[in-house]
């Protein structure tokens, strides 16, 4: 039907067209050249128009206005042929069937949603949540789009691989932006080798090299600036610089080229939303095609020979991938598709807990006396991670766990593989959904920011997830009924984060070793914390808009 209505607008377009082309035919009149002797304006000093003259330019002037009515009458026309047009494709589409979720296109054919769901996704769905509840299906450019938003039904979705597939999805992603087909897809075979690495012995490797790797930066930072001297920075910047680099050092080995890599990084970063939604456009399009080329030639598998550590994360990868019979062009890409999924959240993390306890002073002296308590008589030569693993530090547990609630917003995607699979929310009611419909998870929306579950969410409360004996709080309620989802910022526990533990100990030890080496403060206290860009909604943790500008030296001792 849509596309019969498609090819009957086409063709009224074209008649148009002829029409006012007949008309500017028929109601064009020939210029009469004007001597050069003649003036092109009539002055003071000209001589006054004869009769026959003004008689000529009335008449042509009548003539101008007869022909503009039908002109006008054809635009409305048109105009007219356009809005009964979307009318149909809007009303002829799709349409809710019983037991389905509340169904939204939006107004625009086809379109739907796309342009509010890209601009702010967390905004527009806290609208539609409103209005249609914790479930609800939505038109985003072509795509139809199951949204659930019950925590205590997440568990049927994310445990049901077999109703609920990621695979493609994830492909079509890894393609988009990182240009990588893999030639075979063995997710829990990749899964397993990950955790050989950021679990068990893999893991203590990792949190030494990574303590190392920190500690090496800051000694060079603190030889550079002296002890007693003030530096200015944006805090975000000095963040996600400096565990950038301890990470890519860790991971990669490769310390010659980390400036070049960090700078390319970037820049890919800041832009990758953009990539990811198709909507990059002039400049920007140069400039992410630019960086991409480039981490692909820093990352070259032959460059990357040679490492400091022989047994490193990326050797380890690469000897994965020739294994499965990937080429070194596909490897380069898989490398950098790697090198984004473990380095674009620690900075952010790392900026918006030193930034939320810089703005919260009590907070602030609580989490310096575990640091205190930990790290006394502790040099930058002395390592960090084996203090933290043997010594309890609750207050600062629950402000990342704060923090990580606050700013940690990815999306959880699945396509639906059976027609009619049903999925039951609270409360009793169930909903049929459709054979390649996305069912789409927002934990940033609830469980983390429902006023249901978290009194004031939007607050920062470093106490939020603390018991009164000092134990973690892990029994949260929506509505009497105590839910099984409260705080997702890695997914779900048995299919989220292999990383996880890695990721935490990194930003811990980074927060402490800063803590107990620098002096830190705002530049301008009374400055608010710069809001989120609303751009990165779906690509984990939040980055702000702009930075927060910090001053620092190293203590005396």
């Amino acid at each position: 039907m849509q596309i019969s209505v498609g090819l009957v607008s086409l063709q009224l377009l074209h008649h148009f067209k002829v029409i006012v082309r007949q008309r500017e035919q028929q109601s064009a009149v020939p210029r009469v050249t004007r001597p050069s002797s003649q003036p092109l304006h009539r002055t003071a000093f000209s001589e006054p128009l004869t009769s026959s003259a003004a008689h000529s330019r009335k008449s042509r002037s009548e003539r101008g206005r007869t022909t503009s009515l039908p002109r006008t009458m054809l635009f409305t026309i048109l105009l007219l042929l356009i809005t009964i047009l979307a009318l149909l494709l809007r009303y002829s589409g799709r349409s809710s069937r019983d037991n389905e979720p509340p169904l939204d296109k939006g107004l625009i054919p086809w379109l739907g949603h796309a342009l509010e769901f890209g601009k702010d996704a967390a905004k527009f769905l806290a609208r539609m949540k409103n209005k249609h509840g914790d479930i609800f299906t939505v038109c985003v450019a072509g795509q139809y789009i199951t949204v659930l938003l019950d925590p205590n039904s997440y568990d049927d979705v994310l445990y049901d691989t077999d109703s609920f597939d990621s695979r493609r999805s994830k492909g079509l992603l890894m393609e988009k932006v990182f240009s990588l087909v893999l030639p075979s897809d063995n997710p829990e075979k990749e899964r397993k080798w990950m955790e050989g690495h950021f679990q068990g012995v893999g893991l203590d490797k990792l949190q030494s090299s990574m303590d190392s790797h920190l500690r090496d930066l800051l000694l060079a930072d603190q030889r550079g600036c002296g002890t007693a001297q003030w530096r200015e920075e944006g805090l975000f910047d000095l963040c996600y610089g400096l565990l950038f680099r301890a990470g890519y050092l860790t991971m990669f080995t490769r310390d010659e080229n980390a400036d070049a890599v960090y700078k390319q990084f970037r820049n890919f970063d800041k832009l990758l939303p953009k990539l990811a939604r198709s909507s990059l456009k002039g400049e920007d399009k140069k400039s992410v095609t630019s960086s991409q080329e480039s981490l692909w030639q820093l990352l070259a598998p032959a460059l990357l020979e040679g490492g400091r550590d022989a047994g490193c994360w990326q050797e380890s990868y690469q000897r994965y991938l020739g294994e499965a019979g990937v080429d070194a062009e596909t490897q380069r890409k898989a490398l950098l598709m790697h090198l984004w999924t473990t380095q674009c959240n620690a900075g952010p993390a790392a900026f918006w807990s030193l930034a939320l306890l810089l703005r919260h002073p009590e907070a602030m002296q609580a989490v310096l006396a575990e640091v205190r308590g930990v790290m006394h008589e502790h040099s930058l030569h002395h390592p960090t991670h084996e203090r933290l693993v043997t010594h309890n530090t609750p207050v600062f547990d629950s402000v990342l766990r704060e923090t990580l609630r606050l700013t940690a917003a990815a999306f959880i995607s699945r396509e639906v593989m059976a027609d009619g699979k049903k999925l039951g929310v609270s409360g009793g009611l169930e909903y049929c959904l459709r054979k390649g419909d996305k069912v789409l998870l927002f934990p940033f929306l609830c469980p983390q920011m429902d006023p249901e579950i978290h009194q004031q969410p939007e607050s920062f409360r470093y106490k939020r997830f603390l018991n009164d004996d000092m134990s973690e709080k892990r029994i949260f309620y929506k509505g009497g009924i105590r839910v099984t989802h409260y705080n997702m910022p890695w997914g779900a526990e048995r299919k989220g984060c292999v990383g996880k533990q890695f990721a935490i100990s990194t930003v811990k030890m980074f927060v402490f070793t800063v803590l107990r080496h620098l002096e830190l403060e705002m530049c301008e206290p009374s400055d608010p914390l710069p809001q989120f860009n609303p751009q990165r909604y779906g690509f984990g943790m939040l980055q702000p808009i702009g930075d927060l500008q910090v001053r620092y030296r190293f203590k005396r001792n």
